[in-house]
């Protein structure tokens, strides 16, 4: 009897085993006006296949609703960042972030983000890789997916992150502590260069575009060129079938041009429709991502738009309104729930100049620090 109780003991055990989900260790942040989970890497799976999975899990994709995971059934709020110690000396950090597709088994590393870019200073502080210092904690940020370097300067008084403050950013409710952003060489961070077909303006599909890549691949089109205003809702232009097919159709085309190869199964390039002003701003944007209109635009999304409004004979001149004097420009980027202010510095020829650098505000907010929860049939650690 003892012996057939320690086997049906054994059984059970087998069983709960089997029944029992991997937990993984994360954060849930608000990074601008995006929302995601951060990792360390060593969480999560070395193979990339398998950890590609997990992050399929968490997420719950492919689903529209992402309700048997941790998304929030929006391309804005199905993000991953994955932080470590830094491979490079002139890095704290290394962040790698994922792009979880929503209604697709598919993950794509393929481009940075800004706005998820936001937490990580705060993250690698909570995480103890970065120390804090008093009053203020600069963490230079490696962005693994193209290679470039951000330095965020969060708020450490006491040696510890605040997040409370009175900054606002449109598209996020309420203020929060200030997370500067400064970025440097993000030109060509993708595409090889700044204007990767080598031409302030191409003719695709018969339209006048800018291809642009200054820490975001983005093709610029005028709204007015595809017989809209470019002031159309977010809702509008997610129901307009037939402009999502034309945009979709020049992306496609452009992909190839701007040294991305096939695009199909990318989330890059990303696509801009653009304006005069309306609200006292430098231009007015309406971007996809690449599907969905934006709720706002994209942290290196403004980053590209501004500079092609700055230079000269792209498709934004005669649109945008930029002051012309001076080496540093601020460009405020109208969008669909307020503005993004950019500020850049300008080099070289004022007839054709090179953008040296940008810098931004963001906020970021922890949201939730503990495990997450995914079926150990997919990966058990």
């Amino acid at each position: 009897m003892a012996e057939e109780a320690m086997v049906a003991g054994r059984e059970t055990q087998q069983r709960a085993q089997t029944r029992r989900q991997t937990r993984i260790p994360c954060m849930m942040m608000r990074g601008g006006t995006s929302k995601g989970a951060y990792f360390m890497a060593s969480d999560l799976p070395a193979d990339t296949a398998t950890r590609d999975r997990v992050l399929l899990a968490v997420m719950g994709s492919p689903d529209p609703r992402q309700i048997d995971g941790m998304g929030g059934a929006d391309p804005l709020t199905s993000k991953v960042a994955i932080v470590s110690p830094s491979s490079r000396e002139d890095a704290d950090v290394d962040y790698l972030f994922v792009q979880v597709v929503v209604n697709e088994a598919r993950v794509d590393v393929g481009q940075n983000c800004g706005n998820i870019l936001a937490g990580v200073g705060p993250f690698a502080i909570e995480r103890g890789l970065v120390a804090a210092q008093e009053g203020t904690t600069r963490v230079a940020i490696h962005m693994v997916n193209t290679g470039q370097i951000a330095v965020a300067t969060v708020l450490t008084p006491g040696g510890c992150v605040s997040y409370e403050g009175e900054t606002r950013i449109d598209g996020v409710p309420g203020c929060a502590a200030p997370i500067p952003l400064e970025f440097r060489d993000t030109a060509g961070s993708t595409c090889g260069a700044l204007l990767p077909t080598g031409h302030l303006i191409d003719t695709v599909d018969g339209v006048e575009v800018t291809c642009i890549d200054n820490g975001m691949p983005l093709v610029i089109l005028r709204a007015r060129d595809l017989g809209r205003t470019g002031y159309e809702s977010r809702e509008q232009l997610d129901a307009d079938a037939d402009l999502k097919t034309r945009v979709e159709a020049i992306r496609l085309a452009a992909g190839p041009l701007m040294n991305l190869g096939d695009v199909s199964a990318r989330t890059v390039p990303k696509m801009c429709l653009v304006a005069e002003p309306r609200n006292g701003g430098a231009i007015a944007t309406r971007s996809f991502i690449p599907h969905r209109c934006h709720a706002s635009i994209g942290v290196l999304g403004a980053v590209s738009v501004a500079s092609a409004a700055v230079l000269p004979g792209t498709v934004c001149e005669g649109v945008a309104q930029i002051d012309s004097d001076g080496a540093s420009k601020r460009v405020q980027v109208e969008h669909p729930t307020g503005e993004f202010t950019v500020e850049l510095t300008l080099g070289g020829d004022p007839g054709r100049p090179d953008v040296l650098s940008a810098a931004l505000l963001r906020t970021a907010r922890w949201l939730f620090d503990g495990v997450v929860a995914i079926p150990a049939s997919v990966w058990r650690n």
